[in-house]
C-alpha cells in the first residue's frame, strides 16, 4: 500500500530538518526518509547544471527508498532544479518557495516583503516572481546571506559573531520598511531567535516549512496516500552523503530525530560537476 510508504525529504545539509520538524508535528502517522547532501553543502553558489545533477541523483535515491512524495526542503533546489525535474518522476515533487510566497502575501500589511536567501535563490528571483504573481502590488526585497548556511552546519546559532553577521543582512531590509521577512532557506529557521531580536515585533517572520507541510498534507489527502497511525511500524530514516557532524550538533534540536541513527551513503563520485 502506498499509504505505508515514507515521505522523502532532502536538503543540502541539516536545514531541511526544519521541514521534518513540522511533518512530525502535523503528520505524526507518517514516516520520513531524509537525505542531507553534506558532501556538497552549501548549494547557494552552485550552477544550475550542478543543481540538476545533484537533485536528480538524490531524488532517484529517495524514490528507490520507496518515497511516495518528495519534498525539496531546499530553496535553492526549489528555485532552480525542481521545475526541470518534476516531469521526470511518477511521484509528486513539492517545493518550499510557492508555499512561502503564499504565506508572505497573506502576512504583509504594508505590502513590503523582505527575503533572506542563498545567492542562487536570490539570483533566480523565484520569490519575487511567486509573490508578485499572487499580488503584483507587493514590493519584494531579496538579500543573499552566504554565511548563514556554514554557521548553521557548524552548529553556531547564536552569539556576538552570529548576531553581527545577521545584522549586516537584515539592516538593508529594515531600511526598506519591510513588515514581513521570509526565511528563504530551510537552514535559517535555526537562526530565528537572533533574527527576531534584530527585526523586532513589528516584522513577521515567515518560515516556508509551515506552508510546505500544509501543502504536503493536502497532496496526501488528494492522492489518498496518507498513513494511518495504527498501521505505521517503520522508523524514520536519516542519511548523509558526507560528514555527519552537523546532524549531531543541530539535528538533536529537532524532536523525533535519532542522531545516533544517521547513515552515510555515497551517492556521488567527488564534487558534483554535472
Amino acid at each position: 500500500m502506498r499509504s505505508l510508504q515514507p515521505i522523502g525529504v532532502f536538503d543540502s545539509g541539516v536545514g531541511g530538518l526544519t521541514v521534518v520538524r513540522h511533518i512530525l508535528e502535523r503528520l505524526p502517522a507518517e514516516r520520513v526518509v531524509y537525505l542531507g547532501d553534506t558532501a556538497n553543502v552549501p548549494y547557494g553558489g552552485r550552477s544550475p547544471r550542478e543543481l540538476v545533477y545533484l537533485g536528480r541523483t538524490i531524488i532517484d535515491f529517495l524514490v528507490g527508498q520507496g518515497a511516495k512524495v518528495v519534498v525539496a526542503a531546499c530553496n535553492t533546489s526549489s528555485s532552480v532544479s525542481l521545475p526541470l525535474l518534476r516531469e521526470c518522476y511518477p511521484v509528486t515533487l513539492l517545493d518550499v518557495i510557492s508555499p512561502g510566497a503564499c504565506d508572505a502575501v497573506q502576512a504583509t500589511r504594508n505590502k513590503r516583503v523582505g527575503v533572506l536567501a542563498t545567492q542562487t535563490t536570490v539570483s533566480s528571483r523565484a520569490y519575487t516572481r511567486h509573490i508578485q504573481a499572487l499580488d503584483p502590488a507587493v514590493s519584494v526585497f531579496e538579500v543573499p546571506c552566504p554565511q548563514f548556511v556554514p554557521l548553521v552546519e557548524a552548529g553556531l546559532l547564536d552569539g556576538v559573531e552570529v548576531e553581527a553577521i545577521a545584522a549586516s543582512y537584515v539592516r538593508p531590509l529594515l531600511r526598506r520598511d519591510i513588515d514581513t521577512l521570509v526565511l528563504g532557506c530551510t537552514h535559517y529557521p535555526f537562526l530565528a531567535p537572533v533574527l527576531k531580536r534584530l527585526v523586532g515585533e513589528e516584522v513577521t517572520l515567515v518560515d516556508p516549512a509551515e506552508g510546505t507541510v500544509r501543502r504536503l498534507q493536502q497532496v496526501l489527502a488528494e492522492q489518498n496516500i496518507a498513513s494511518e497511525r495504527a498501521s505505521v511500524q517503520a522508523p524514520h530514516r536519516f542519511y548523509a552523503t558526507g560528514a555527519t557532524d552537523s546532524f549531531y550538533k543541530v539535528g538533536g534540536m529537532v524532536a523525533g530525530i535519532c542522531t545516533e541513527c544517521i547513515q552515510r551513503v555515497n551517492l556521488f563520485e567527488g564534487v558534483a560537476n554535472g
